[in-house]
Formats: structure tokens, C-alpha cells, sequence
């Protein structure tokens, strides 16, 4: 990757279920200063307003994303890579957590290292990137405001990306973006034409995504499927469906069932 405007933001906006324990629990995005744009989604916490009565199971589905989250009140953090399944977490009664979401192929392209390690899984920040796991963590030490955070977290990576030397074979990230102009609704053998061979192209998002292009596609498609679903008025599951380019009943509820964990029945019902 380099420092010129990729444009990710414009063509993908990944989601999450709803929460909808709005008086118990808040969740907040605040997007990075206009220079990381093209490497950070957002940061976001995830926060109870007072301690629940029991704990709370909080469901991640994949988003194509990777990202570092700080559990506040334990002084952890996390790595989560690429998910090509969906993950649920039993929190505690009173929690505090703070994340960065970033855009595929941008972590890591910041940090130097290899994404596949990491698919499916979610490792101690420490173990993964030492030096910034500290840098990062005294950040959410000094502060508890998400706003206050957003700005330590901006002066950290606009220095880290300063720095970075290496260059990404543009013809990647050409790829990625054919794939999100797309929703994820293309064939990758006669519409992806990006001048790479298939099997160095596999390569490079196995190293910088943490997955293959199908797959990738395959996620990048339940996401555009799952945010029209969810910011529609009225409109019908199997008109959204269409829409969102799945044309076959069974191969959709394989697929959502990996992703989200429940049937669309089961999530969807009154």
C-alpha cells in the first residue's frame, strides 16, 4: 500500500448486529483523522452503562476486517483477524472496551506482518506487535473518553505511517477494490483481471487480508447483504436478497449461518 487515497471508505462500510440494550449498553464509532482514512475504519468502544445483572453475550460476524480492541478495565488487548465465522463473546457484567477497525490489507501493511497467523483466531496484541501493543494501551490509560482516545490513537499512527517505507504491488489493492465496487458479486476468474497471476494473488490476500479472494468476496457480499437488510424500510428479506446478488435459497442460509450463527429465520424473527 501507499500514501496515496485508495477510496476504501467510499465503496465499503462494514457492520455489526444492532444492539439493542440501548439504556444498558452503548456503542460508538468515531471515524480517524482524513489522513488514516484509507487505513482505519473507525475506532469504536463498547461500553454497559452500569453493571447488568448477568453477563452479556455480544456476537461478532465477519466484516473483512482486522481489529485490536483494549478490554479497559483489565488492562488486555486483543488482536481479531480475519473471520470467515462468526464469534460470540460472554462479557462480564461491567465492561469497557476500546477498538480500531481497520480496512483490509491496512494492519498488517502498518505493522509489517503477515495476516494469516491470525484468521479465525484473536491473540494478545503483546505477543503480536510488542512495542505498539505498550504504546497503545498507556493511550487508553491516561484517558476514557473516546474522543480524548481518538486523538492519541491519530498522532500514533499518523507518525507510525509516516515511517513506513514498503510499497504494496498497487495491482492488489486494485483487486480489492474491483471486489467492493462489486459487493462481492463477481467471477473472480473472468472479472477480476488485475495482471497478477491467480496464485500470487492468493498469496498477497492470504498474507495482507488473511484469506483467499473467494472468501473475501464471500464476506464482502453477506456484508453489503446484511447492511441493506438492516438500514431498509420495509423492504422485504427475499427482495434485499435479490438485491444482494444471491440467487440461491440454500447456498445464502449455508452462508449465514457461518456468518452470523443463526438461521435468518432465527435472526430475523419478531
Amino acid at each position: 500500500m501507499n500514501k496515496n487515497n485508495v477510496g476504501f471508505r467510499h465503496f465499503f462500510k462494514p457492520v455489526q448486529p444492532l444492539i439493542h440494550r440501548q439504556n444498558e449498553i452503548r456503542y460508538e464509532e468515531l471515524l480517524p483523522e482524513p489522513r488514516l482514512g484509507d487505513y482505519i475504519y473507525c475506532y469504536w468502544q463498547l461500553k454497559s452503562e452500569y453493571k447488568l445483572l448477568s453477563p452479556f453475550s455480544y456476537r461478532v460476524i465477519p466484516d473483512g476486517c482486522i481489529d485490536i480492541f483494549f478490554d479497559v478495565n483489565n488492562s488486555d488487548a486483543r488482536v481479531m483477524g480475519f473471520s470467515n465465522i462468526h464469534t460470540e463473546f460472554l462479557l462480564a457484567p461491567c465492561f469497557n472496551y476500546v477498538g480500531i477497525r481497520f480496512f483490509p490489507g491496512a494492519f498488517p501493511f502498518v505493522f509489517n506482518l503477515d495476516a494469516a497467523p491470525l484468521t479465525n483466531r484473536d491473540e494478545r496484541f503483546d505477543d503480536v506487535v510488542p512495542g505498539a501493543a505498550k504504546a497503545l494501551a498507556s493511550f487508553i490509560g491516561e484517558e476514557s473518553e473516546l474522543e480524548k482516545i481518538r486523538f492519541l490513537f491519530d498522532k500514533f499512527f499518523l507518525k507510525k505511517i509516516a515511517s513506513i517505507s514498503n510499497v504494496v504491488d498497487m495491482r492488489f489493492y486494485n483487486a480489492i477494490m474491483t471486489i467492493l465496487k462489486a459487493h462481492g458479486t463477481l467471477n473472480l476468474q473472468s472479472e477480476l483481471d488485475t495482471g497478477i497471476s491467480p496464485r500470487q494473488l492468493r498469496r498477497l490476500f492470504e498474507y495482507y487480508v488473511g484469506t483467499s479472494p473467494k472468501m473475501f468476496s464471500k464476506v464482502v457480499r453477506f456484508q453489503y447483504f446484511f447492511q441493506m437488510l438492516t438500514s431498509s424500510q420495509g423492504s422485504s428479506f427475499n427482495k434485499v436478497f435479490l438485491e444482494a446478488g444471491y440467487y440461491d435459497q440454500p447456498h445464502f442460509n449455508k452462508d449465514f449461518k457461518a456468518f452470523f450463527g443463526l438461521t435468518p429465520t432465527e435472526a430475523f424473527q419478531p
